[in-house]
Parts: structure tokens; sequence; C-alpha cells
């Protein structure tokens, strides 16, 4: 692919002028993520899941302890949607929520044995395609997907996504 160019004439496919639309990658966008989400979301209608738990599941496996207020920061959604979709993962047996040993009106998220389970089967998905996409492009192309897509995020936000996705898996500490 990399020797297609999607944009009418722009050298490399990027816009002749910083003034042009990015029309190709707009679209490119909107069909690599509907392409990137097609796989979770089958395993996940499995289920009766759909997108946003997937992103619940996400955050909270890889974040043991996670606390509820930092969830709904990330998604940036409403308590109001969030307890809809933590409520059917707790009482399916995927995640699980604990006082915080604190405060005990904070709620700490883990994902259980079962819920562990699912994020990696859905992570894998996601990871597959990731991998045959960038199998296809020259070898420095994951930094600079990683640079694009980081610079797609707002500034404001970029320190807390960086300090989030740059720790390490943590490990379980609670049952």
């Amino acid at each position: 692919m990399a020797d297609v160019n999607f944009s009418q004439g722009a050298k490399q496919g990027q816009p002749a002028n910083s003034m042009e639309i990015p029309i190709d990658l707009i679209e490119l966008l909107f069909f690599a993520y509907r392409d990137f989400t097609a796989d979770p979301d089958a395993a996940l209608a499995e289920f009766g899941f759909g997108r946003a738990h997937h992103r619940v599941l996400h955050f909270v496996s890889r974040n043991p302890g996670l606390r509820v207020t930092d969830l709904l920061a990330i998604l940036k959604i409403t308590k109001q949607s969030l307890a809809r979709v933590l409520k059917q993962l707790v009482e399916e047996g995927y995640i699980l929520q604990e006082p915080g040993p604190q405060d005990r009106r904070e709620r700490l998220l883990f994902a259980t044995a079962k819920g562990e389970q699912l994020a990696a089967r859905l992570t894998d998905l996601q990871a597959q395609r990731i991998r045959r996409a960038l199998a296809a492009m020259p070898a420095e192309s994951h930094d600079i997907a990683r640079q694009f897509l980081y610079h797609m995020i707002d500034p404001d936000q970029r320190g807390d996504v960086a300090r989030l996705i740059d720790r390490p898996a943590q490990t379980r500490v609670s049952p």
C-alpha cells in the first residue's frame, strides 16, 4: 500500500499545502477503525457485550486496582454509561469491585481470571491486525505510527496518555 497515492496528485499521500483537507487520511482512519474493532466486536457479541464493555475490560485488566473515577477520566464517559456496563461485567463475573483501603467509598476495579482471559483474547485479535499491518511496512513504521497516533491526541491529554500506556502491565493485587 505504500506505493498507493490516495490524495489526488499530492506527493507521497500528503496534501499539496497545509490548507488542503487530508481526506484520504480521514477516510483511512474511518476504515481502519471499522476493521480494527470488527474482530473484537464479533467476539464480544458471543457474550452480549459491545465496545463499551471492551474498553472497560481492557483498561481494568491492564491497570488492576483502577479507581472508577480514573476509568471515567480515561474513557470520558458519564457515570451513568459506565454504571450500566460495569454492572453487567461485575454480575457476569468479569470484573470485581472492591472498596479503597483508605476511603471505603472509593471503588477499585480488578479483572477476574475470566475477565483477564476475555481481555487477552480481544487484545490478541487487535494485536494480530497491527502486526500484519506493520509487517507490510518499513522497519521504522512502528515508531512513526506511534508518533502519529500520539499527535492525534489533544495536547493537554498527551502526558496522561503517555504515562498510562508506557507503564508495564501491572500484576494482580486483589482476588
